[in-house]
């Protein structure tokens, strides 16, 4: 079965990375692997306040994979299987796809204009040799209707 692992979080590329992986997963009989990640503090405040603050951010991530989730359904039928990591965001995708050797491709959104995102550039730049599994890089500037026809 065909695993499409979608990094996701509040922007718009990564709404429409998440709606080309559920319309390839569909297609092809396959499945949908949503990860949120969460960025680790910078700073450490007094325990409590750190505590709140990290609290807070899980909850943030928390309900942006549910709301993924129940869109991906809403749209598609496919029901993904959902994970939350905290800390650097390439770091944590190399370990996920290391200990997910089921995965087949990551998908990625590109933002429609400027930079096309930190791990775009990453994963489609100087690591895309050494992927265990290609890198799908959607355009932010796609229309759903594009994505639907191309997937």
């Amino acid at each position: 079965m065909r695993i499409y692992l979608v990094i996701v979080d509040e922007t718009a590329e990564a709404r429409k990375a998440l709606r080309f992986a559920s319309r390839r997963a569909q297609k092809t009989g396959g499945a949908v692997h949503v990860l949120a990640l969460i960025p680790k503090e910078d700073f450490l405040a007094w325990g409590g306040v750190q505590a709140t603050i990290e609290a807070e951010a899980k909850d943030r991530a928390e309900a942006l994979v549910a709301s993924a989730a129940g869109t991906l359904f809403d749209e598609s039928g496919v029901r993904p299987a959902m994970s939350i990591r905290q800390g650097d965001a390439v770091a944590n995708v190399k370990e996920f796809l290391a200990e997910h050797g089921e995965v087949s491709a990551l998908v990625l959104g590109a933002a429609a204009t400027g930079s096309p995102g930190p791990l775009v550039a990453h994963f489609a730049g100087s690591e895309a040799g050494a992927l265990p599994c290609p890198v799908m890089v959607i355009p932010g500037s796609l229309e759903n209707e594009d994505i639907d026809r191309l997937s």
